[in-house]
Formats: C-alpha cells, sequence, structure tokens
C-alpha cells in the first residue's frame, strides 16, 4: 500500500527557467538509466524475493519507494525549469511578443522559443510539463528493466544501475550553474552512492553467491583464457589465482591451434573426471538447497501475501 506524502523527501529548488537543462534532465525521468527505470526494477524484483529473503524483499521496497520520491523530485525540478512555458501557450494565440526568461540571454529570446528548441515536444505535446521520454524524446520502455529471478543476478544488476545513474547525475551537475539546482542534483546523486552499498552489503549476506544460479561452471573450459587481440597485456584478469576459486587461470596464447588440437574442445588431453563428479555432486546439492529454500518458504494452505494480524509500526 502506497501513501503519498505531498513534501519531496528534498526541497527542491529552482533559481530560473531553463528549458535545454529540464530537457537534459529527461534522462532521469523517462530515461534508460533514470529514476522511473530504477523503481519499477527494484519494485519487480522484489515479489521474487519476497518468499525466500523476506528481509531482502523490504530493502527492496523501501529504495523502490524511495527512487518513486527521486523521480517525483526529477519531475518538480523539470515543471519549474519550465515555469511560464506552459502559461504563454495559454496565451500564444494572442501574444506576438513573449516574456523573457532566461537571465542573461538576449532580450528578445523567449520562454516558448527556447523551449522548442530544446525540445519541441515541451510546447506542443506536453505543454510545458515533464513526460516519460529521455532529452532524445524517445519514450520509456519496459526493456530498461533487469529483473532475473535469482536475486544475487539482480543485485549485481542494482549495482551496476546505481553507478550508471550516480555518472548521469555527475555529468549533468556539468550543464548547469544553477546553484539549487546543482543542490538538488548532489542529493539524488548522493543516494545513489548509498543504495550501491545497501545493495552491496545485501549481496554479501546471502552466501553462497557465487557463481550466479545454481549450476556450477564446467571444469574443463573454466581456466582457460584465451589471446584473442595482437599484444595482449597480462594482468590478474588472465594470470595466476582465480579469485576465491582455487584455481590458477591457463593463458592460451594461441586458440586456433588449442582449437584444432583439441577439435573444438570436445577431445582435451588432461583427465577432468574427478572435477566432473565432484560438480555435479555440488550442483546436486546446490540444486537441494535453492529448491528447500523456496518451499520452506512458501506457506501451507491458501496462499496469503500480508499477514494483516502483524503490529502496525509508527
Amino acid at each position: 500500500m502506497f501513501h503519498h506524502v505531498k513534501s519531496l523527501q528534498f526541497n527542491a529548488r529552482v533559481s530560473r527557467p531553463d528549458p535545454r537543462f529540464a530537457n537534459l534532465l529527461l534522462e532521469q525521468f523517462g530515461g534508460e538509466n533514470g529514476e522511473l527505470a530504477a523503481a519499477m526494477q527494484y519494485f519487480t524484483q522484489a515479489f521474487g524475493a519476497k518468499m525466500p529473503h523476506p528481509d531482502k524483499y523490504d530493502m527492496l521496497m523501501d529504495i523502490a519507494t524511495e527512487e518513486f520520491s527521486h523521480l517525483e523530485i526529477v519531475g518538480a525540478t523539470i515543471q519549474m525549469l519550465l515555469k511560464g512555458v506552459n502559461g504563454e501557450l495559454k496565451d500564444a494565440a494572442e501574444q506576438t511578443d513573449f516574456m523573457v526568461a532566461m537571465n542573461g540571454k538576449a532580450a528578445k529570446e523567449s520562454v516558448i522559443h527556447a523551449a522548442l528548441t530544446a525540445n519541441p515536444q515541451f510546447p506542443i505535446i506536453t505543454g510545458g510539463g515533464p513526460t516519460l521520454r529521455n532529452s532524445q524524446g524517445i519514450p520509456w520502455c519496459a526493456s530498461y528493466i533487469h529483473s532475473n529471478g535469482d536475486l544475487t543476478v539482480d543485485l549485481r544488476s542494482n549495482l551496476a544501475s546505481e553507478s550508471r545513474a550516480k555518472l548521469v547525475y555527475e555529468h549533468l551537475m556539468k550543464f548547469t550553474d544553477d546553484p539549487y539546482v546543482k543542490e538538488t542534483l548532489s542529493f539524488l546523486m548522493t543516494r545513489e552512492v548509498t543504495h550501491y552499498k545497501m545493495f552491496e552489503a545485501a549481496l554479501d549476506s546471502i552466501q553462497p553467491n557465487f557463481p550466479p544460479g545454481v549450476l556450477g561452471a564446467d571444469p574443463r573450459y573454466l581456466q582457460n583464457v584465451y589471446n584473442l587481440s595482437d599484444g595482449t597485456v597480462r594482468g590478474p584478469w588472465n594470470e595466476g589465482e582465480i579469485k576465491g576459486m582455487g584455481k590458477e587461470f591457463k593463458y592460451v596464447s594461441n586458440p586456433l591451434e588449442q582449437v584444432q588440437e583439441t577439435e573444438g574442445q570436445t577431445n582435451l588431453p588432461e583427465d577432468f573426471s574427478k572435477e566432473l563428479e565432484a560438480s555435479k555432486e555440488l550442483d546436486m546439492e546446490m540444486s537441494d538447497i535453492k529448491s528447500t529454500e523456496v518451499k520452506n518458504a512458501e506457506p501451507e494452505g491458501v496462499a496469503q501475501w500480508s499477514a494483516y494480524s502483524e503490529p502496525i509500526e509508527k
């Protein structure tokens, strides 16, 4: 159940209208890395997490709800940056000279012209308000959402999402000199960092959390790293220990020769029978653990999402 409180989580303020920056800010309203995408991603992921991980369900719903509040902050800021557009549109049929809304601009530049230049949809489609599109006018799309049903995978997706969103806010701050807008962007950017650390801690609390899913890696193909470009640089990604796995990387300097000699990896010179057997046993064990975890979390009898007898926290 959602309950809307009209006071913003952060008091968004704007010094003056700026349709051009309003258009850029649409990236965080209806863009791929924006607040709606984050809210819907965490909201969607929460459903699959509730039974086996009720604590993570609570976290995901809390963060999703906060992202909705951030969407409201961004939308309010865009609306204020477009101050004057809506009113002037209502008067556009009668007026020939529109008010100047951009401080420091040429005296004859109008707010309508500025909005039309920044984004034709502002004066033509939205009537001087935000819309769920990005700065290029592309509508928001559900394909932006990553929800895979495996909480460890979802949490890793969320770490990437928060990182991208933080970077977008960082870039946006370069394109406005409004101190109030910068203050709002700084708040939103910082909350991305907080959410990142929350997701990171949640992932660490799930053990084991690697590899993603249930099945382990096939030991026959795990250790090889291939030299597939000229001048390959050696580093911890292709030599030494595979972190946390107790195995070493095997650098294949001539992949073509290796593929030919092994008949496309089907006739390997090494005997992996013991490793394969151990891997099979581990797969069966993990399958049982994961399956039991979910089954034990499912209530018997009639399925019921909420327990209304629980006391209400105040």
